[in-house]
């Protein structure tokens, strides 16, 4: 059975992620997602942005349980993200909410296929 996951109005997005790895150019591994949220308009000098647009619109979606690892259950959301350019696009993103902890954290989103 789809829900929310727990306690999202107080998931934790840390900056970084956003503008130091999903937004940066230069990151080794990020680039590669970079190319896909500027294309839909986001840029790191306004990372705020996609940090509102997740939470505006994919914690307040249903979620998927994916594993329970040693260190928490990790849940994936498969929605459409509207990014500044106005573009909506199949986006899925990747949250973890520790063992012994109740409040989800970001860990990272990629350009979502099939739903």
């Amino acid at each position: 059975m789809a829900a929310r996951i727990p306690n999202s109005d107080r998931a934790v997005i840390e900056p970084i992620k956003l503008h130091g790895y999903l937004l940066s150019t230069s990151h080794p591994v990020g680039r590669f997602k970079a190319a896909f949220f500027l294309s839909l308009g986001y840029t790191s000098d306004a990372w705020q942005r996609l940090e509102s647009d997740l939470r505006l619109q994919h914690l307040t979606q249903e979620t998927e349980l994916r594993e329970t690892t040693a260190y928490g259950q990790k849940y994936e959301i498969h929605a459409t993200l509207m990014g500044p350019a106005g573009i909506p696009a199949d986006v899925v993103s990747v949250w973890i909410v520790l063992k012994d902890e109740e409040v989800p954290q970001f860990i990272t989103a990629y350009p979502g296929g099939d739903r």
